[in-house]
């Protein structure tokens, strides 16, 4: 079993920054891959980022370039820098954690980009 708690969501302005933390606890040995995604109103949830165990990070197009996932193995942590955000990046966004073939989820944090 494994257990994720994100953070760091809130409202921010278009073209300004947030930095979401997803802490991980539980069976953590096991994790490969740990990821994001994120669910629009009215939209089915889509995957943002991820990032293996030894740091090989793959970025879907819409966010390329302005997000950035690192991940600290000894905190048991990943984070999301999201840089130059823009209306259409709001969304509840999830922590994803790779297990052999079980995905683990965290409970979400929104993230707002309005003026």
């Amino acid at each position: 079993q494994v257990q994720l708690v994100e953070s760091g969501g809130g409202l921010v302005q278009p073209g300004g920054s947030l930095r979401l933390s997803c802490a991980a606890s539980g069976s953590i040995f096991s994790i490969y891959t740990m990821g994001w995604y994120r669910q629009a109103p009215g939209k089915l949830r889509e995957w943002v980022a991820a990032i293996t165990r030894g740091g090989a990070t793959n970025y879907a197009d819409t966010v390329k370039g302005r997000f950035t996932i690192s991940r600290d193995n000894a905190k048991n942590m990943v984070y999301l820098q999201m840089n130059s955000l823009k209306p259409e990046d709001t969304a509840v966004y999830y922590c994803n954690a790779l297990v052999g073939t079980t995905d683990y989820w965290g409970q979400g944090t929104q993230v707002t980009v309005s003026s």
